[in-house]
């Protein structure tokens, strides 16, 4: 009520703040990769676009799902700034390890790479891209939770893409690491920019004192959407690395290029489920009623979406040069057909999140890694319209899959965790299995107090310290 009203429906102005941050943010990038399209030659592209590749990742890896829970179990008050505060300590030592994991197993994986770890400053700078990836991320959750997911435009959009827009030029001298740092300067603008608006928006105080951070209390939450969120990243960051030891660095430019212009279409379903999380968050109850309305949004906007993009890929990769127009056309008309089978994937398994299905959730996206990363490399010396193929069918599979099991136990609102109250005198537990009480006949002492409401607040209040 008052200055505290928010909008009619929530959802449609939270998809479309975190639609517009991943619309800027892909133009952005679109611009950014024609320009190193013409500056940088396509071995040069290809090796960087593995590189990049692996710090966006990594730097999802590290989030140890607990961007997650910042969504959908906020605390309240001034444990919000411990909450935030340990959170951001712990996906950036974890984002650095990682970073340095994955540096150590190139020999294995990736040989054509070892010149990144073969100069400390190149290791520096590909570890530190992953921090502030990792970091910008992070404050991107803590947004949406607050339901401000206009400053994701700006600091995740609009600040990101300037400068990472600006220096490739000036860093062309340098090959595949003048790209890598373009991008690196890009995370590191974001993120300083989310910490300040952090600050001054909802008043975000680093404080390490653990009591009602809930982290504790919703670790298994955090380590399943984790566990989920690896699987789910494993054919995107494995698919890459086939292409690229299986027929060639060109080619591995080539997929990389229509592969961002997909992702475009792939934003639309993600910006919706991501809204619907939040929503479904602070009110349980629009369970069945948000996701409805999410899967409509989606096919609205995403079937046109496909229908243009799919008709005029030659003309969108002309602006990269004709090389790649003749490359990755059919290879982008593939991966735009693709995004109905993401959409579908990507809303049954925001759906599972939301009723905590999280076994179901897991099998889905293992179904989704198996069936895209075994056929990719079964069919890649085909070329890189059968990689396309694989990755449509390997959603396509574990869209099903989810949606099944998210229909089949009819899924109804998340109920919050009962208050642990003194159900008082006068009750008598008959079913310690059901967990079920009656009301004894005779006279009985009073019923206790229901207990208070909380006071209505902002999320921007509710985190104020």
């Amino acid at each position: 009520m008052g200055r505290h009203a928010r909008p009619a429906d929530q959802m449609f102005r939270s998809s479309f703040f975190l639609l517009a941050s991943t619309v800027t943010t892909a133009g952005l990038s679109f611009l950014f990769w024609v320009v190193v399209a013409r500056f940088y030659p396509p071995e040069q592209v290809g090796l960087a676009t593995s590189l990049i590749s692996a710090t966006s990742l990594l730097s999802y890896l590290s989030m140890l799902g607990l961007n997650s829970t910042l969504i959908r179990f906020p605390a309240e008050g001034r444990a919000r700034n411990g909450q935030i505060t340990q959170s951001t300590a712990l996906v950036l030592m974890v984002s650095c390890a990682a970073a340095g994991i994955y540096l150590l197993g190139l020999p294995w994986y990736g040989h054509k790479l070892l010149f990144v770890r073969d100069h400390a400053y190149l290791a520096a700078l590909f570890v530190l891209s992953c921090a502030c990836a990792s970091l910008n991320l992070l404050a991107k959750s803590v947004f949406i939770s607050a339901r401000m997911a206009q400053y994701n435009v700006l600091s995740d959009g609009i600040l990101q893409g300037l400068a990472k827009l600006a220096a490739p030029v000036a860093l062309a001298g340098f090959g595949a690491a003048g790209i890598l740092g373009s991008a690196g300067i890009g995370y590191a603008v974001a993120g300083a920019a989310a910490l300040l608006l952090l600050r001054r928006r909802l008043g975000f105080r680093f404080d390490f004192r653990s009591r009602g951070t809930r982290l504790r209390e919703q670790l298994r939450f955090s380590v399943a959407s984790y566990v989920s969120s690896l699987i789910n990243l494993a054919p995107v960051l494995v698919t890459p690395l086939i292409v690229l030891q299986k027929l060639g660095a060109a080619e591995a430019g080539y997929y990389f290029v229509a592969f961002q212009i997909a992702a475009l279409l792939n934003s639309v379903s993600t910006a919706v489920g991501e809204a619907v999380f939040a929503e479904v968050s602070s009110e349980p109850s629009r369970f069945g009623e948000l996701l409805r309305r999410s899967a409509k949004i989606i096919a609205a906007v995403q079937v046109p979406a496909v229908a243009v993009v799919a008709a005029g890929s030659g003309l969108l990769l002309l602006v990269f040069g004709g090389g790649y127009t003749e490359a990755a056309s059919g290879l982008l008309r593939v991966l735009a057909l693709a995004a109905l089978p993401v959409a579908l994937n990507t809303w049954a398994c925001f759906g599972l999140k939301l009723a905590r299905r999280m076994k179901r959730l897991i099998a889905a996206n293992t179904v989704l890694a198996c069936t895209t990363i075994g056929l990719a490399a079964w069919w890649a010396p085909h070329g890189l319209v059968w990689v396309g193929c694989a990755w449509g069918i390997g959603n396509l599979a574990a869209g099903l899959f989810a949606t099944v099991a998210l229909l089949r136990g009819r899924p109804s609102a998340p109920r919050p965790p009962e208050p642990d109250l003194d159900p008082g005198p006068g009750w008598f537990p008959v079913d310690t299995l059901q967990l079920r009480a009656v009301r004894l006949p005779g006279p009985t002492a009073p019923d206790p107090p229901y207990p208070a409401a909380p006071s209505a607040a902002t999320p921007a209040e509710r985190y104020r310290p």
